[in-house]
């Protein structure tokens, strides 16, 4: 994974490798001071269209409703949405370290160091996951 380190609202990486379990996603950023929504994909290759390929992990963060939903892409197919969340913790005009660490049964979000959530694995191989794009009302600080 490269590292960026330049103000952007956008990211579009590739996963050397593949995703594996112990492997760690990293994205810090800025949300706007009037946020709609952050999406953060890790997908099975990088493109800017959402149309086809598979996605293993869609997070969709909406202000709107406070959520976070959760959701994956087969064969190009949306499974359910999961949105269950203890707690919100993105603010606008605030600062963000969200975490995504790859383990052998799920992926597993924390922001801030809280656990956030988890999202249990639809797609395998998780090799076949190359790709991590974010983007959305953000400035990103840092992706790795």
């Amino acid at each position: 994974m490269e590292e960026q380190d330049k103000k952007t609202n956008e990211y579009i990486g590739e996963i050397k490798g593949g995703l594996r379990p112990s492997m760690k996603l990293v994205v810090m950023g800025i949300v706007n001071k009037k946020p709609k929504s952050i999406e953060v994909t890790v997908a099975s290759k990088p493109q800017e269209e959402d149309t086809e390929g598979d996605v293993g992990l869609q997070l969709k963060v909406s202000f709107l409703d406070k959520a976070v939903h959760r959701n994956a892409r087969l064969a190009g197919k949306w499974g359910k949405s999961e949105n269950t969340l203890s707690f919100f913790p993105f603010a606008a005009g605030e600062a963000f370290k969200m975490e995504i660490v790859c383990e052998h049964q799920q992926f597993r979000i924390l922001v801030d160091g809280q656990p956030l959530c988890g999202f249990t694995h639809r797609l395998s191989p998780l090799a076949s996951l190359t790709a991590l794009r974010v983007f959305g009302d953000l400035q990103l600080t840092k992706v790795a």
